[in-house]
């Protein structure tokens, strides 16, 4: 109150007083106002400042969750580029087996376009062989029926032979000859000492006598009408002992089958017409000692080695021999 009292108290003192008081109040009230300003700037500050750091506090709290997000993402990116690699080294391993796949059916295409080709050529070689088995076929039917012909006429000719061979015994043993005639080929043996001296081809007279007792039945057989069509060739064979040369005794072996060949075609008892026959069949041949004859302890017999074979072939003995090549051929062919 005395404050008071002397400030109001003053202003009765001078107008400069007053003035003094009034622009304290002024300077206090701005003061308050700078002061409440200040306040009011400090509370908005820190108002502001909360908010901010609400804010910056929200955004840290969304910035973790990104963080978090992200290193989640980031992991998920992690497990997803090792599951890429997985898958890219799976994908590594398929393609690999494509590959090998692609190979393997290039490889199969090529072996199946071989095999088809082989398999063209085998049916080529089939029908081939086919053609081939058709073609044997008809050469063995050909060849069958040939020896079914061959057969018969084998037949024919063996009943021939075993009849001229019987014959020939009946006519030989009528005769009072005592040459024997061999059962199986009717090979008739006549010893040689009986037509040559040793070292000899001339035919001595008991030879000369028995030869005109022996041909004409010999022949007379053999050329018969009936046997025309089978008796093929008579053939005259002589043979020497194991003495001597081989080729000295082919020589006189010769030599001796041909004086007995000469004899038979000079025989008064034969015809024109029957020496005409004999010439077309007559054959002499020298064995020098390529057959000699054998005693039972193996040693040469030279008396029975020195001796004239008569010999006659049937027309068909040409046709047994190709008719053995031709079963030969077939079974050869059978074996294959």
């Amino acid at each position: 109150m005395l404050s008071r009292r002397r400030i109001r108290r003053a202003p009765s003192g001078g107008d400069h007083g007053a003035h003094w008081i009034s622009y304290s109040d002024m300077m206090a009230s701005l003061l308050l106002v700078f002061v409440l300003a200040v306040i009011y700037s400090v509370y908005q500050y820190y108002s502001m400042l909360e908010i901010k750091t609400q804010q910056l506090n929200e955004q840290q709290m969304e910035l973790d969750k990104a963080t978090i997000t992200l290193v989640q993402r980031e992991q998920e990116l992690e497990a997803a580029n090792v599951t890429l690699m997985g898958k890219q080294e799976e994908l590594a391993a398929i393609q690999i087996q494509l590959d090998q796949q692609e190979n393997d059916l290039h490889a199969a295409q090529t072996a199946l376009k071989t095999k088809e080709e082989e398999q063209a050529l085998l049916q080529l070689q089939l029908a081939e062989q086919a053609d081939a088995l058709a073609a044997m076929q008809t050469v063995l039917d050909a060849q069958r029926n040939e020896m079914i012909s061959y057969q018969r006429r084998i037949d024919d000719m063996v009943g021939v032979r075993s009849k001229i061979i019987q014959e020939l015994s009946r006519a030989l043993t009528a005769a009072n000859l005592g040459a024997s005639v061999d059962k199986t080929t009717g090979d008739i043996v006549l010893e040689s000492t009986v037509f040559f001296d040793s070292n000899s081809s001339t035919i001595k007279n008991e030879g000369r006598a028995l030869l005109s007792r022996f041909l004409p039945v010999y022949l007379g057989v053999l050329m018969r009408q009936e046997y025309a069509d089978y008796v093929g060739e008579i053939v005259i064979e002589g043979h020497t002992d194991t003495a001597g040369t081989y080729l000295a005794n082919l020589r006189l072996s010769q030599n001796r089958a041909l004086s007995v060949a000469e004899y038979c075609l000079q025989l008064s008892s034969l015809t024109r017409s029957q020496v005409s026959q004999l010439q077309s069949l007559l054959t002499a041949k020298g064995r020098s000692f390529s057959d000699p004859i054998y005693r039972s302890d193996g040693t040469v017999d030279m008396d029975a080695s020195r001796r004239v074979e008569f010999k006659f072939r049937l027309k068909d003995a040409e046709m047994i021999d190709e008719m053995n090549r031709i079963l030969t051929q077939m079974e050869a062919q059978g074996n294959n």
